[in-house]
């Protein structure tokens, strides 16, 4: 369920949404640092959605560029597509340890609103069938609800066909 955060606790990614008066509610739940599954099925699980309404933020380079790819809860980057999406001829996953120093979020946490720098986004397709989807909020535990729109707005992204299945 959502709940309140006072301004002390805001996470860039709010602040962000606050200030460009994008709506969204924020939903805070538990959280197992040390599941197999990773944060995006647990959050799932714990909130009762369904995994391709919860997508996980991922760090990624494309040609050396630091990108930043949401995808489904159930599903992997497919890092050709996301290259391919890119204009780039070659995309990697980020290390963990950089893609927390690349945006200004913990692992687990990370959101692909209000990163320290901007990087371009990439929304895989499949949001569009939602009304709604769950990202990160910039802290674990913290799930931000917003129309996939919102998040492309927010962030300057666009849809592309990125997760495999």
């Amino acid at each position: 369920m959502a709940k309140k955060v006072n301004n002390s606790s805001a996470t860039p990614a709010l602040t962000l949404l606050t200030e460009q008066q994008i709506p969204y509610r924020l939903d805070i739940h538990d959280v197992d640092p040390k599941s197999a599954k990773g944060f995006a099925l647990d959050a799932s699980e714990v909130m009762g959605v369904p995994p391709e309404q919860v997508f996980k933020t991922l760090m990624a380079e494309i040609d050396g560029e630091h990108v930043v790819a949401v995808v489904p809860a159930d599903c992997t980057l497919n890092l050709k597509q996301l290259a391919k999406a890119g204009g780039g001829k070659h995309a990697a996953m980020m290390d963990r340890g950089r893609a927390q120093v690349v945006t200004g979020y913990i692992a687990g946490g990370i959101s692909p609103i209000g990163q320290k720098n901007p990087h371009r986004v990439f929304l895989d397709e499949s949001a569009i069938l939602q009304d709604e989807i769950y990202v990160s909020a910039g802290r674990r535990g913290w799930s931000l609800i917003l129309a996939p729109d919102d998040v492309l707005r927010a962030t300057g992204g666009g849809y592309a066909d990125i997760a495999e299945r």
